[in-house]
């Protein structure tokens, strides 16, 4: 089958039948690298970007393992949140249902929002595998509904999420559950070095795999254009009239922010989808669904939302206000152009962005600066450093101006017009001194 089939792993007749049945024709980078390791019952931190396949470079091998004559718990699989939990749980009972394995390979998803007692009493047979969120597993685990001690592999899916949310604690108290020597496998988009530490501590000697120096895949465009003093909802609405997306996620800095925008583009006549922490599990269900109902093409949401969800067929991303962050830049876009597609990165920035846009350009991603104008882009000039240092400078010489400017006692007439000609007054010494110092 060729260098890049999965041949060379060697897995049984069944898991070769189910990457058939998954449309499988070659691994992705991270499942070359990481699958020969797991098989091997080694530990592993995986990092590569979102959409590269991380969540079967672990199902797979661990498919492989599987004793459906030992009814006890095999693996136990971790993730941040209920939404994310949900997903690794549908690929799972669809990789059963490939293999035709319905009432033999059994699994249970385990998150919060749900009937407790219900789930503790069908937990009596343990299943073959456990899926879940890491404080719902440890509830069930310290009652006594469950026993995790028996498993061979625990997964921590998106571990700097999980990391940011502070469940780490949780992972801490059911891996102190677990066997002394159970593989720990980890996988993220991004491994900060806190994490790294926090992560080698449940490991012995962890594989540590890294795909890719491309900080973004090559398949993106990314494209800038200054706000000017224009409203983003107003400029979203023209861009609306560029291109038509499959599915567009619009990204602010926070909860007001993503509220206030859904809203004025609802007032514009684009059906937004809205999406953060803060709506209630109910609500971002029903947002979910009437996403993949593909009853919205733009979807606002806040960062910690959106890496919480795994939102498919995302053809552009926008954000509305850049991070301050470079991996929340990398998360954001990382929803767009996955599995190889294409896709389009649209930033809005003011001044104040200038230097976090040097930085991710530092970090190789290529801007292409434009403007919309009669729905069509149109190609933009970069910003002027030179007049921008310029600006800075005499900025800071009115306010050092103004500082030594006195202020009358008394209000009168015209007082304005003559605090500022003081103030003009004082500038000009200022900068004939500066002149003078050169």
């Amino acid at each position: 089958m060729g260098k890049n089939s999965f041949t060379p792993f060697a897995f049984q007749p069944l898991i070769n039948q189910i990457i058939n049945q998954l449309r499988f024709s070659k691994p992705t980078d991270i499942q070359q690298e990481v699958i020969p390791a797991i098989l091997e019952q080694e530990s592993v931190i995986g990092q590569s970007h979102t959409g590269s396949g991380k969540t079967h470079a672990y199902l797979l091998p661990l498919f492989n393992q599987l004793d459906e004559t030992k009814q006890e718990v095999q693996f136990v699989i971790t993730s941040p949140t209920r939404e994310l939990a949900t997903q690794i749980y549908d690929d799972v009972k669809q990789m059963i249902q490939f293999a035709n394995k319905d009432n033999q390979w059994t699994a249970k998803l385990l998150v919060g929002g749900t009937d407790r007692k219900k789930m503790a009493a069908g937990l009596q047979t343990p299943p073959h595998i456990v899926v879940g969120t890491p404080g719902r597993i440890l509830d069930l685990v310290l009652s006594g509904s469950l026993s995790i001690y028996s498993a061979s592999s625990f997964v921590i899916d998106e571990a700097d999420l999980m990391f940011e949310l502070g469940f780490l604690k949780e992972v801490d108290q059911l891996l102190v559950r677990a066997k002394e020597d159970i593989q720990v496998l980890a996988f993220s988009a991004t491994i900060p070095t806190p994490l790294e530490h926090m992560l080698k501590k449940y490991m012995k000697q962890p594989l540590y795999v890294k795909i890719g120096d491309q900080i973004t895949p090559e398949t993106i465009e990314h494209r800038l254009i200054d706000l000017k003093h224009r409203e983003p909802s107003k400029l979203i609405v023209e861009l609306s009239k560029v291109f038509q997306p499959y599915l567009a996620i619009i990204f602010t800095n926070g909860q007001a922010e993503a509220n206030e925008l859904a809203q004025s583009l609802q007032e514009s006549g684009i059906n937004a989808g809205l999406i953060h922490g803060g709506l209630s599990p109910r609500e971002r269900r029903r947002t979910l669904k009437h996403i993949e109902d593909l009853r919205y093409q733009y979807v606002v949401a806040t960062d910690l939302a959106s890496r919480g969800i795994d939102i498919k067929g995302v053809s552009h991303v926008i954000n509305a206000q850049l991070p301050k962050e470079i991996d929340f830049y990398i998360h954001r876009v990382g929803r767009t152009a996955r599995a190889g597609m294409e896709g389009m990165a649209i930033s809005l920035f003011t001044e104040d962005d200038h230097s976090f846009i040097e930085s991710l350009e530092e970090h190789g991603i290529p801007f292409i600066f434009s403007d919309v104008r009669n729905g069509e882009w149109i190609k933009a000039k970069r910003w002027n450093r030179r007049t921008i240092r310029r600006q800075t400078k005499n900025s800071q010489i009115d306010r050092e101006a103004w500082k030594r400017v006195k202020k009358p006692k008394r209000v009168k007439p015209g007082y304005r017009k003559k605090m500022k000609k003081q103030q003009q007054a004082v500038k000009r010494q200022l900068l004939k001194k500066r002149k003078k110092r050169r």
